[in-house]
C-alpha cells in the first residue's frame, strides 16, 4: 500500500497527469482537509510534513485538540438480524459486541497478509 505516515498521520499518494506532479490529503480526517504535493516523491514527504506540523501548529495556536488520523471510532450499519447475531454470539462467548467484532477484525486481517 502506497502511503506517507509522520507522527501517526497518514497520507494518500496521488499523481496528477494534467498538473505532472504528485499529490495528497491527510487520511482518515473527517473534519480537517490537510493536502500536500510535491514534483518528486521526496518533496510529496516533505510538503506532507510540513502540513502535518502547520495543522499542528495551528491547532497548539488556536488552543483546539488536533483531529488524529482514523481516531479508533468506527461506526457501521449492518442488518438488524446480522447484529443480533453479533450480539447473541459475543454474549455466550461472555465478551462485549465491540470485542467480539475486533477479533473478528484482526482475524481478517491477518488472513489477508
Amino acid at each position: 500500500m502506497n502511503r506517507l505516515e509522520y507522527k501517526g498521520y497518514y497520507g494518500s499518494i496521488e499523481y496528477s497527469a494534467e498538473d505532472n506532479c504528485l499529490y495528497g490529503k491527510v487520511l482518515g480526517m473527517p473534519k480537517d482537509l490537510i493536502s500536500y504535493e510535491g514534483n518528486t516523491a521526496s518533496e510529496l514527504y516533505e510538503d506532507f510534513k510540513g502540513a502535518v506540523d502547520d495543522y499542528l501548529g495551528l491547532c497548539e495556536n488556536s488552543g483546539r485538540k488536533p483531529h488524529k488520523s482514523y481516531s479508533g471510532t468506527l461506526n457501521i450499519r449492518i442488518p438488524q438480524d446480522i447484529h443480533c447475531k453479533v450480539a447473541m454470539v459475543a454474549a455466550s462467548k461472555g465478551t462485549s459486541i465491540n470485542s467480539f467484532i475486533l477479533n473478528s477484525i484482526e482475524k481478517e486481517l491477518q488472513a489477508a497478509q
